[in-house]
């Protein structure tokens, strides 16, 4: 009987490798999110030389502006979203596999990429979608109409909602520390 219970427990514990199938899909992910958002970043700067076209009217220099700062957000989002997933890879494998010896002992390595915990990679996740929200909030300012008083007493309360989630990202990172 206690043969078995050894071989079980062996099993369970070694079950926990299954997270690798993860931690290489988020990473797949992460490069590919990366060389998207890369890939937009390259052909948006492509096409910044039409901007300085004598050609170009004041109406379609604003809207050439408007359309790359749209697009510059959008790249921040996809790079935020690369980020994410790596954070979420690296994450877990030091919760599930073992822990990243570099990351640890590198000079300089950001503590970011250290996770002791799976609270400290909900914390660290949560921040980064947090800016994700924050980014697609600007993304979607970018393009609103003000009808009436109304709209901007809305856009300016998701203002003050995004702020408070900061302060209390902030504070609570804070009340982490001590």
């Amino acid at each position: 009987m206690k043969t078995i219970e050894s071989l079980f427990e062996s099993f369970l514990w070694n079950s926990r490798l299954m997270v690798i199938a993860a931690v290489l899909a988020s990473l797949a992910a992460a490069v590919a999110v990366l060389y998207m958002a890369s890939v937009d970043a390259w052909i948006m700067i492509s096409h910044l030389g039409e901007y300085i076209s004598p050609e170009l009217t004041n109406e379609a220099r604003a809207a050439l502006r408007s359309e790359t700062v749209t697009h510059v957000v959008e790249i921040i989002d996809g790079y935020l979203l690369a980020t994410v997933l790596l954070i979420f890879a690296l994450g877990l494998y030091e919760l599930f596999i073992s822990k990243i010896e570099q990351a640890t002992n590198a000079h300089g390595a950001s503590k970011i990429l250290v996770i002791r915990s799976l609270d400290d990679l909900k914390g660290r996740l949560a921040k980064v979608i947090l800016m994700i929200l924050i980014v697609k909030y600007f993304e979607h300012a970018l393009n609103m109409e003000f009808k009436d008083a109304k709209d901007l007493l809305y856009f300016a309360g998701g203002i003050a909602f995004l702020g408070l989630a900061l302060y209390l990202s902030h504070a609570a990172e804070g009340k982490d520390d001590h």
